[in-house]
C-alpha cells in the first residue's frame, strides 16, 4: 500500500486553490518531519509552517514566480543552522536529559566527541551538515503526505537570502535550505498528473553486493 502511495505522487505543477488541505492533515506531515532521523538527534534545522497568503505570495516571487506556493495551502520552509554552536550544542544536551532523565555528565561526554568534530570548522560547512539532515525530514514529510494522499511539490529553485529576508531567519541563526508546498492538485490543468513516473530501471539503479 505504501509503495502505492508513492507512485501516486508526483511533484504537482498546478494545484486547486480551492481545495485547501486540512489542519489535521498539515499536523501530521508535521510530525513525520519532527520524528524524522537526524545525526546523533541533533534535529539542527527548524520549519516554518506558512498559510499565510500574502507571505506565500512573497515566496512565490523568491521562487521565480512557481504558483505552487501561492495556490497550494501550505508552505513549509526547511530553514537549518548557520552554524554549529556550543549554545546549540547544550541544548541538544539538555532535552536528552529533560527527556530521558538521569545524570547530564553521560550525555554531555557523548557530545563532546560532536563538538571535537563540528565546532572548529566552517560555519559554511556547518551550515551544510545541518541541510543534509534537514532533506532526511523533506523526505519524511513527502512519504506521510503521500501516505495521506496529500499532494506536495519540493523546491531548490528559489532564492535562498530572499526567503531568509521574508521569514527574518538571520535573527534566528537560520538560512532557509528547501521548500515544501502542500495542496492539491488541480487534475483538469496540471500537464504532469498524466505522464508516466520516470525512474531509472532496478538493473542500472541498484547494485547487489552479496
Amino acid at each position: 500500500m505504501f509503495l502505492d502511495r508513492l507512485n501516486w505522487r508526483y511533484a504537482t505543477k498546478k494545484m486547486d486553490p480551492s481545495k485547501p488541505v486540512s489542519e489535521e492533515n498539515v499536523a501530521k506531515i508535521v510530525e513525520a518531519i519532527r520524528m524524522a532521523p537526524s545525526s546523533s538527534g541533533t534535529q539542527p534545522y527548524n520549519i516554518f509552517v506558512v498559510s499565510n497568503p500574502e507571505v506565500r505570495a512573497q515566496l512565490s516571487e523568491a521562487a521565480f514566480g512557481q504558483q505552487q506556493l501561492v495556490d497550494g495551502s501550505h508552505v513549509i520552509v526547511f530553514a537549518a543552522w548557520d552554524n554549529v554552536t556550543e549554545e546549540r550544542i547544550s541544548s541538544v544536551v539538555d532535552v536528552h536529559v529533560d527527556v530521558r532523565g538521569g545524570e547530564r555528565k553521560p550525555v554531555n561526554d557523548y557530545y563532546d566527541q560532536l563538538r571535537g568534530m563540528l565546532l572548529p570548522r566552517d560555519p559554511s560547512v556547518n551550515f551544510e551538515y545541518a541541510a543534509r539532515q534537514a532533506y532526511i525530514g523533506l523526505g519524511f514529510g513527502l512519504a506521510a503526505a503521500a501516505e495521506l494522499g496529500v499532494d506536495t511539490t519540493p523546491m531548490e529553485g528559489f532564492m535562498p537570502p530572499k526567503v531568509d529576508e521574508i521569514l527574518g531567519l538571520a535573527d534566528l541563526g537560520l538560512k532557509s535550505a528547501v521548500i515544501l508546498t502542500i495542496g492539491t492538485r488541480d487534475a483538469e490543468n496540471d500537464w504532469l498528473l498524466p505522464q508516466k513516473k520516470v525512474r531509472r530501471s532496478v538493473e542500472s539503479f541498484v547494485t547487489k553486493i552479496d
